[in-house]
């Protein structure tokens, strides 16, 4: 039977990118539409707004009535929005995807301790090839050691609200862990004026912002007369999208817990 699956944010252009891979895959079926009250798509079939065949799925505001446990909700709406999601989720014994980020100190606090309480998938990035990243990154930093100094750079578009990007600090976590530093103490995320020299016991993640980039990360390892810089660029959303739909379909076998992509990935 086809996994079933409801999109978050369906009106959106991750949610109407998420509903085309859907309508696509022949092991996933569309079972839900949602958006917030008031939204001007509400009733509008999602396939047809996401510019694919009817789907017989109206956008709908009221997550919990479509919710069930036989369903997963694939998430990247707000930090707010994925949360109330979440809650929903854990009431409804729904498995979810969770690619929202921005999340507060409290938030997250919430997040890692209702997550576990059902099948879900919980990443700052849904790409392969960042999943893939992070094996690398960590793979370097434990070789290189502390002759080497890291550092990380991420490029957004001009709209992203939250900076640090949530995938840039999952990376700093991943480098932390391997190097012997402690998140989030040792993260720097801004330098100006005179700060002095660089100290052993940090990892500098830089934002910029500009234009309509997707989202561009690169984690440099800088020693003495080389350097090692490793990026990752996304083309487009349709990585993220792709990823969170074989999450979805990987999440709905699998027993109760939180997982991560690695996980789906077998890594």
């Amino acid at each position: 039977m086809p996994t079933r699956m409801i999109v978050c944010g369906a009106a959106g252009r991750m949610g109407r990118m998420l509903v085309t891979l859907i309508a696509q895959n022949p092991a996933a079926v569309l079972a839900g539409a949602i958006e917030v009250p008031g939204h001007g798509s509400l009733g509008a079939d999602a396939g047809t707004l996401a510019g694919v065949a009817p789907q017989h799925v109206a956008i709908a505001d009221r997550l919990a009535a479509a919710a069930g446990p036989d369903t997963v909700i694939l998430d990247f709406t707000n930090a707010e929005a994925a949360l109330a999601n979440l809650r929903t989720a854990v009431d409804c014994g729904s498995a979810m995807v969770i690619g929202s980020t921005g999340f507060s100190a409290a938030q997250q606090s919430e997040i890692d301790a209702l997550a576990p309480r059902i099948r879900s998938v919980v990443a700052a990035n849904m790409s392969v090839g960042i999943t893939v990243l992070h094996r690398l990154i960590q793979a370097a930093a434990t070789t290189l050691g502390p002759d080497f100094d890291a550092e990380i750079v991420e490029m957004h578009h001009r709209l992203k609200v939250d900076a640090p990007s949530g995938t840039a600090l999952a990376l700093a976590r991943t480098l932390a862990a391997a190097s012997g530093l402690t998140f989030p103490d040792d993260i720097v995320s801004a330098r100006a004026g005179v700060i002095g020299k660089r100290t052993d016991r940090e990892i500098g993640v830089m934002a910029l912002r500009g234009g309509d980039v997707v989202g561009d990360h690169t984690v440099i390892f800088a020693g003495s007369g080389e350097r090692i810089e490793l990026t990752h660029r996304a083309h487009s959303r349709e990585c993220l999208a792709r990823g969170a739909v074989r999450a979805a379909l990987w999440i709905a076998g699998q027993p109760v817990g939180r997982y991560g992509m690695a996980d789906v990935l077998g890594l």
